[in-house]
């Protein structure tokens, strides 16, 4: 593919997207990441229009701030056909930033073969961004001075020492908590009889913002 219509920005630029956050952004791809398709959501957060990305690789859109071992941890998932939330900093096409929890669903043919896979992103609350900032700073700073392994090392002993707990858990566990800290009163009785379910249906239970 010629990426000469989808340029990676030059410049970083310190500034978050103006995007529609009640909008879901869709992408499909195939098992190695190419951009397959893209709803209008994901033209209005990424500032890229479809010509420009379809047929691309989907890191295009990887933002400098983000750590390699959260993609190591998400690819290792998504080989294993494991369902996977993560929170991500994805870059925009002018340089600015857009902060989402993605929920991937394997594609499968009549065979029952993965094919590829469906992402589903939602805007995050400020209060969950400042919860895993810091963390994914320590990481890339860890992965900058001493290496990729080094990193994830750190990393996997932060979810075993910090969190008890998985990525996965963790990122779910999140949403969970600022659910119920978000929580009107009319609304508690019913998200107690509505517990989040982990996967597709905890994803799209609900309005975190």
């Amino acid at each position: 593919m010629n990426t000469n219509l989808s340029p990676r920005p030059s410049k970083i630029i310190d500034e978050e997207v103006k995007w529609d956050k009640s909008q879901i952004i869709i992408s499909k791809t195939d098992l190695h990441g190419t951009i397959l398709y893209m709803n209008d959501a994901f033209e209005e957060a990424s500032e890229y229009n479809k010509v420009e990305l379809i047929g691309e690789p989907h890191n295009i859109i990887r933002h400098p701030d983000m750590p390699k071992v959260v993609f190591k941890v998400l690819w290792e998932s998504l080989k294993k056909e494991e369902n996977f939330h993560a929170i991500v900093k994805n870059l925009s096409r002018t340089g600015r930033y857009y902060w989402v929890i993605t929920d991937f669903e394997i594609e499968r043919n009549e065979a029952g073969e993965a094919t590829g896979f469906t992402g589903r992103r939602k805007a995050i609350p400020e209060s969950v961004i400042n919860k895993i900032e810091p963390l994914y700073k320590t990481l890339l700073e860890i992965e900058q001075v001493k290496g990729e392994k080094a990193s994830e090392l750190y990393f996997q002993a932060f979810l075993s020492e910090e969190v008890q707990k998985g990525y996965d858990e963790f990122v779910v566990d999140l949403f969970e908590e600022e659910m119920a800290k978000n929580a009107s009163p009319e609304n508690e009785k019913e998200n107690e009889n509505n517990k989040l379910k982990k996967g597709l249906n905890w994803f799209f239970f609900g309005d975190f913002l």
